[in-house]
């Protein structure tokens, strides 16, 4: 019998139809670098197209209005649902193939077709919270794919780990009740999208790290190292999520960390021997942000090459 490969990765060309418009930060051109830089610098990974999630799975995290706003609206142009979300007439397959990915990779690894997956999808999910979309995410994904292991498969316990630069304020509104998941976070704070404060903790289920603008890699791994690890490693995971964002890089545009590349493959690896010890290994990771391009494909494929380790 062939062993499962170790990573398996999704994504979608309807992701890139996804039109925000001419100089949107969240652009087609991230996910189309992310595609050719993985594809490059890791030949061997074995790619799999993203189904569209259903509109059951989608209401596990989100009320039907949201729904009908992305998928049943209908524009001929291009909308803004806030000033920095976009809907265009390509974006609600995209948003259904990004949600799908995460759930077709959570099936993967839970059926053991796969030891890890990673989602290189847009839009980004982590701001939607369950009525509504914004900071460029429409559907939250990375909840869906949670939910999807939780509600479908029986897990009892589901860990998400976020370095985005910016906290994922829909991720934690959507969990800050549910004691079967606990919600990890690091980012720069005080900073968009307002929240990520150390004191908010849901039903002590969520555990947020802020980092004052300009922390480096001594910060950063500091933060997961003395407080967010340790956190992981105590609710003992039956499978791990990533909320992986590569915006903390010191390249980045939007945002005040200074991290380096060799970061993000530390972070993995810490993740990665924390889901060795719960978890038979188990990870999905899905992209979130990361907007200068050589930045956010370097650090993504530091990120992949450590899960296929």
């Amino acid at each position: 019998m062939n062993a499962a490969p170790p990573v398996r990765a999704y994504t979608h060309p309807g992701c890139l139809a996804h039109d925000t418009g001419a100089g949107h930060p969240e652009c087609p051109q991230r996910l189309a670098m992310v595609v050719e830089t993985l594809r490059r610098g890791l030949p061997a990974l074995e790619w799999h197209g993203a189904p569209r999630a259903t509109r059951g799975q989608l209401l596990r995290a989100h009320d039907p209005a949201l729904l009908e706003q992305v998928l049943d609206t209908h524009p001929q142009e291009p909308v803004r649902l806030d000033p920095d979300t976009i809907l265009s007439p390509a974006s609600p397959q995209a948003a259904l193939r990004a949600a799908g990915a995460a759930v077709a990779a959570v099936d993967a690894v839970l059926s053991g077709k796969a030891k890890r997956a990673f989602c290189a999808v847009r839009p980004p999910g982590h701001h939607a919270t369950i009525a509504a979309a914004m900071g460029f995410c429409l559907f939250n994904n990375v909840a869906v794919g949670a939910l999807h292991a939780l509600d479908a498969h029986g897990l009892e316990r589901v860990a998400i780990a976020d370095f985005d630069v910016h906290h994922g304020n829909g991720t934690q509104a959507i969990f800050e009740r549910d004691a079967r998941v606990l919600f990890a976070s690091s980012h720069q704070w005080p900073f968009y999208p307002g929240t990520g404060a150390g004191d908010e903790t849901g039903i002590g289920n969520i555990d947020n790290a802020p980092l004052p603008a300009g922390s480096g890699s001594d910060r950063f791994r500091a933060a997961w190292e003395q407080h967010l690890l340790p956190r992981i490693d105590a609710f003992r995971p039956q499978l791990l999520l990533v909320s992986a964002g590569f915006d903390g890089h010191r390249l980045d545009p939007l945002a005040g960390l200074q991290l380096e590349t060799s970061d993000y493959a530390w972070i993995t690896g810490e993740l990665a021997a924390l889901a060795d010890r719960h978890c038979e290994g188990r990870i999905v990771s899905t992209l979130e942000g990361g907007y200068d391009l050589q930045a956010l494909g370097e650090s993504c494929l530091a990120h992949v090459a450590v899960l296929a380790a």
